[in-house]
């Protein structure tokens, strides 16, 4: 779906920039290092958030922050949405009511995510006995996910500093992301997908980062029933997760990775020499 007069004032910058470093030796190198820009976020003009972001996908970015957090619902109520790199803004303008944001704003949670993420208001009261479609998986789904997905993460291999998030389906990566702070990943994902009017009930949410909170909580909102994580895993992230349906794999590389909820779901299809080789 396009945002009717969905503008921007410039092309999107680059995400890593050169520059000279010594090494152990003294000798001097190029190498590419991650960018990070702030990003200030204005709803009918008024100031909501400043994100750190690398600029990469500022539209969907801006749309799954704002969708997540509750401050918008309806995408066709957008009239338009201003990117400007000159003043680091994106002013989103909407027909929908927003005068909720100001009570909602008055409750924060700073949560785990990379540069501090943030959850407002009663995002979890939203999400109240939901739960995630209760789709079944098999091993060989997990590894040819993890196969598809190691052609990616162009801007960490280059330069480093950023995490991954992806949408994947099967053997499939739909859309990959990458950012210096994961939450801002799975914004951009969520966006993308709200823009697409794009279903998350047989897909897998896939980050480079730690399951958290706040990723439990994104994905549950994207309704997509399995979490994988070549991270580790935090105590509400599991309880959020058994509460919402979700199946969480983490420690997942390779060929190894380890279920932590909706093990149930898992069907265990591929056995001893029958793994697939690792690259």
């Amino acid at each position: 779906m396009v945002i009717p007069h969905l503008i921007k004032t410039q092309a999107n910058p680059s995400p890593t920039v050169e520059i000279d470093v010594l090494d152990e030796f003294g000798e001097r190198l190029t190498k590419h290092i991650a960018c990070e820009r702030p990003l200030t976020i204005l709803l009918n003009w008024k100031e909501v958030v400043t994100l750190m972001t690398l600029g990469s996908q500022p539209e969907s970015l801006v749309l799954g922050y704002l969708k997540n957090q509750g401050f918008i619902s309806d995408i066709t109520d957008i009239e338009s949405l201003i990117i400007d790199w000159q003043t680091q803004s994106a002013v989103l303008v909407t027909r929908e009511n927003v005068e909720h944001i100001e009570s909602a704003m008055q409750k924060k949670t700073v949560t785990s995510g990379c540069g501090q993420g943030t959850m407002y208001g009663n995002v979890m009261a939203s999400l109240e006995g939901y739960q995630v479609p209760q789709i079944h998986y098999k091993q060989s789904d997990i590894y040819r996910a993890l196969e598809a997905l190691s052609h990616y993460n162009k801007t960490y291999k280059k330069a480093g500093a950023v995490h991954g998030c992806a949408i994947c389906q099967a053997d499939q990566v739909l859309s990959f992301v990458e950012d210096v702070g994961r939450h801002n990943a799975v914004d951009t994902l969520a966006g993308e997908m709200w823009q697409n009017q794009q279903s998350g009930h047989d897909k897998i949410f896939y980050t480079t980062g730690r399951l958290t909170s706040e990723m439990v909580i994104k994905v549950a909102q994207m309704g997509i029933p399995l979490l994988l994580s070549r991270s580790g895993v935090t105590q509400m992230g599991l309880e959020l997760a058994d509460k919402f349906g979700i199946i969480t794999i983490a420690r997942a590389k390779g060929l190894r990775f380890q279920v932590y909820t909706g093990g149930e779901r898992i069907e265990f299809d591929v056995k001893g020499d029958a793994r697939p080789s690792p690259k």
